[in-house]
């Protein structure tokens, strides 16, 4: 198996930022009806950075381990560094290639957060 992928698997088993967040800022649910992926994505901002990030939710390897990766890079980061992260970088984050029936999946996490954070 090769690393990348073990990584997916790695996240997808063991999640990071993972549980329901108490006193949080922004709260956002997603769905992905074509593969049934449901995240609830919690933020806690301080001015206009993130403090905290965590995620629940279930679905496929790709979503959820898209979302564990994606809740560990911007945590500490501003609004506007967080906006600047664009899908070509979640998919490089994920180091393997996404086909075109699995994109949703692989962005679903970062749609929601794009969404949270929206001016």
């Amino acid at each position: 198996m090769d690393l990348y992928h073990q990584n997916i698997i790695d996240h997808y088993k063991t999640p990071s930022n993972y549980g329901e967040m108490k006193g949080y800022s922004l709260v956002r649910a997603e769905y992905n009806p074509t593969c049934g992926d449901r995240l609830v994505l919690y933020m806690k901002l301080d001015e206009n950075r993130v403090v905290d990030v965590s995620f629940t939710g279930s679905g496929c390897a790709i979503s959820m381990a898209a979302a564990s990766m994606l809740t560990e890079v911007i945590k500490g980061k501003t609004i506007e560094e967080v906006l600047d992260i664009s899908k070509e970088g979640i998919l490089e984050m994920l180091c393997t290639s996404i086909n075109a029936g699995r994109l949703k999946c692989a962005l679903l996490a970062w749609t929601g957060v794009r969404e949270m954070l929206k001016p």
